[in-house]
C-alpha cells in the first residue's frame, strides 16, 4: 500500500471527483458511510454519542457520521465548535441534511461554557480538525481538545485525531491532540501513524477503503509504502521439485560470546527454519558443545578463543554472512568485523554488537559494501547515526544515511521501517508488544541471512525477512499473552507464517 503525504491525498481526492465523476458531497458520504458501518462493528446502540464538529470538510464527515448513526437507532448529540462563521461547503449540506432528520440535538460551542457534560460511558468521535492541519491547535479549539481529554470515555477519531498533522508533529504541542483510543483512516494511513510518540493520540488504527480512483493512487508517486501479504508473497520463492540443499545457500553466521551463545543458538535456529540450505556458524569454543546439541542441522566453526571471537573463517564457500547477536565488543572480535566489512564480497546482515562495534568505529560506516543490511533498534541507531529530536526526524535521518551510504537500514519497532538506498521506505504491518523480548532481533538476523543465502536481493531479503518474523510473532501471540512469548516461540511458528503468506498464491 502507498502511503501518501496529506497535501498528495488531497489531490487524490480531487482526481476522483474530477474524473470519476463524484460531486464531492457524496464522496463525503461514501467516506461516512465506511466509518459508520466499522463504528457500528465496534460499538452498541446503547451508548450515547457525542459528535464534536469542526468546521472543515472533518466536521462535515461527522454531520453525516450523526445522521446515519441516529438512523442506527444511536441516541446521537452534536456539539459545534464555531470558530469561523462559516463551515466548508459540503459541512453546510451535511449540517442542512441533519436539521431536517430533527432527531439529532445540535449545539453551538462559542466559548468554554458552551462545552457539553461527558460522562465517562459516553463514546465521543472527534470531528473537529482533519489532517489538513498545518499548525498547532490554540484557542478555544486547544481548550476543548484538553477538555475533552479529560475524560476517561472512548473517543473515536475519523479520519486522524485532531490536533495530529499528518507528518512532522515535532513542534506541535502534545497537550492540544485529541488522544483517542480508535482511529479510522480513509484510505490510506498517515506517516505520523508510524511514529512511537503519536501512538497515545491514534491509539487503534485502521483504513477504511472509500474507492479512491486508482489511476490516481498509481500515477501519484511517494517514497512511502506499507507493507501488505499480497506484495510479500509476490515474490516468495516457490521451491523446486528436483531442488537440494546446494540451491539454497550456504549461510555463515559469526555470533556468540561467553554467556551470549544462546544468540548465536536462535539466529542458527531462524536461518533454518527459514529455507537455507547450509549454515555454518563461527563461535568462541565456550559455546561449541551448546550449539552442536541445540542446532545439529548446523555446522559449526569453532574459534581458538575459549570466550569470544578472535579470527575470521574462510569466506570462500558462502554465499551470505551474518553477524553480531551475542558477540561481544573484544578488541579482537572488532578486528574481526573490520577484516570482515573490507574482504567479504557477499551480501552481508549486521546486527547487535556487530553494530555496536561500528559506532565505536564510525569511519568504517564508509567502508561498508553497498546494500549491507544494518538491524538496528533506536538505541542502536542513535549510536551509530546520532540522537534525533523526534521520531519523524530519525526518520527522516534514517532515509538520508540509506542514501548517502547505499545501505539497506532496517530500524526494529512497532512498525519497523526499512529504508533503501534509492530512498525508499516501507513500513510493517506485522508483529505485536509481545515480541519486545530478548532475542527477537537474533531471530530476525537469522531470518535475514537465510534469505540473502538463498538469492534473494538484499531487499527482498530485509522485506521478507522482516514481515515474516512480525507474522510468527502474531501466529505465536495467538497461543500466548504479550507477556509470556519468548524468542524462540517466534522462531517455532516460522513454518505456519511460511504457510499462511503462499496461501496468497
Amino acid at each position: 500500500m502507498k502511503v501518501f503525504l496529506t497535501k498528495q491525498t488531497a489531490e487524490i481526492d480531487a482526481y476522483t471527483i474530477a474524473h470519476e465523476p463524484i460531486r464531492s458531497i457524496d464522496l463525503m458520504e461514501r467516506a461516512s458511510i465506511a466509518f459508520t458501518e466499522v463504528f457500528c462493528k465496534y460499538f452498541s446502540n446503547e451508548k450515547k454519542v457525542i459528535i464534536f464538529i469542526g468546521p472543515g470538510n472533518n466536521g462535515g464527515d461527522g454531520l453525516a457520521v450523526a445522521r446515519l448513526l441516529a438512523d442506527k437507532g444511536f441516541q446521537s448529540f452534536v456539539s459545534i465548535l464555531k470558530i469561523t462563521d462559516k463551515l466548508s461547503p459540503d459541512a453546510e449540506i451535511n449540517l442542512d441534511r441533519l436539521e431536517k432528520k430533527k432527531n439529532v440535538p445540535a449545539k453551538i460551542i462559542k466559548d468554554i461554557s458552551d462545552f457539553p457534560e461527558i460522562s465517562n460511558d459516553a463514546i465521543i468521535i472527534d470531528a473537529l480538525f482533519g489532517s489538513g492541519l498545518m499548525r498547532p491547535l490554540s484557542g478555544i479549539a486547544a481548550q476543548l481538545v484538553q477538555y475533552i481529554n479529560k475524560f476517561a470515555t472512548t473517543v473515536v477519531s475519523i479520519d486522524i485525531p485532531s490536533g495530529l498533522m499528518g507528518e512532522d508533529n515535532t513542534k506541535n504541542n502534545p497537550e492540544h491532540i485529541i488522544h483517542a483510543e480508535y482511529t479510522f483512516s480513509f484510505e490510506f494511513p498517515k506517516l505520523s501513524f508510524f511514529f512511537s510518540e503519536n501512538n497515545k493520540y491514534t491509539g487503534k488504527w485502521e483504513i477504511l477503503p472509500i474507492g479512491l480512483h486508482l489511476a490516481a493512487i498509481q500515477k501519484t508517486e511517494t517514497p512511502y509504502y506499507y507493507i501488505e501479504d499480497l506484495f510479500i508473497s509476490s515474490f516468495l520463492k516457490k521451491r523446486e521439485k528436483f531442488s537440494h540443499k546446494g540451491n539454497y545457500g550456504h549461510a555463515l553466521l559469526i555470533a556468540g560470546s561467553y554467556g551470549k551463545n544462546g544468540a548465536a543458538v536462535l539466529a542458527s535456529l531462524a536461518c533454518l527454519r527459514s529455507g537455507a540450505g547450509l549454515l555454518t556458524t563461527h563461535i568462541p569454543k565456550s559455546g561449541y558443545s551448546i550449539l552442536q546439541t541445540s542446532v545439529p542441522e548446523a555446522m559449526v566453526s569453532v574459534d581458538e578463543e575459549e570466550k569470544y571471537v578472535t579470527r575470521l573463517p574462510d569466506l570462500d564457500t558462502f554465499s551470505a554472512i551474518g553477524a553480531g547477536p551475542g558477540l561481544g565488543k573484544e578488541k579482537a572480535t572488532q578486528n574481526v568485523l573490520k577484516m570482515l566489512i573490507e574482504t567479504s564480497h557477499v551480501p552481508l546482515v549486521l546486527d547487535a554488537d556487530a553494530l555496536n562495534i561500528v559506532s565505536e568505529n564510525k569511519n568504517w560506516i564508509t567502508t561498508l559494501p553497498e546494500n549491507t543490511i544494518l538491524t538496528p533498534h533506536p538505541r542502536e541507531f542513535e549510536r551509530l547515526f546520532g540522537e534525533s529530536e523526534s521520531s519523524y526526524n530519525r526518520h527522516l535521518k534514517q532515509i538520508e544515511f540509506s542514501q548517502k551510504h547505499k545501505l539497506i537500514i532496517v530500524l526494529k519497532g512497532a512498525h519497523t521501517s526499512i529504508s533503501l538506498p534509492d530512498g525508499t521506505c516501507y513500513f510493517n504491518s506485522t508483529g505485536n508488544p509481545g515480541m519486545a523480548t530478548g532475542g527477537s532481533g537474533d531471530v530476525l538476523t537469522g531470518i535475514i541471512l537465510s534469505f540473502l543465502a538463498q538469492g534473494y536481493l538484499p531487499s527482498q531479503a530485509a522485506l521478507l525477512g522482516v514481515f515474516l518474523h512480525g507474522l510468527a510473532g502474531d501466529l505465536a501471540l495467538a497461543e500466548n499473552s504479550p507477556e509470556s512469548l519468548l524468542a524462540s516461540d517466534i522462531m517455532r511458528f516460522m513454518g505456519k507464517a511460511f504457510a499462511k503468506i503462499q496461501k496468497k498464491y
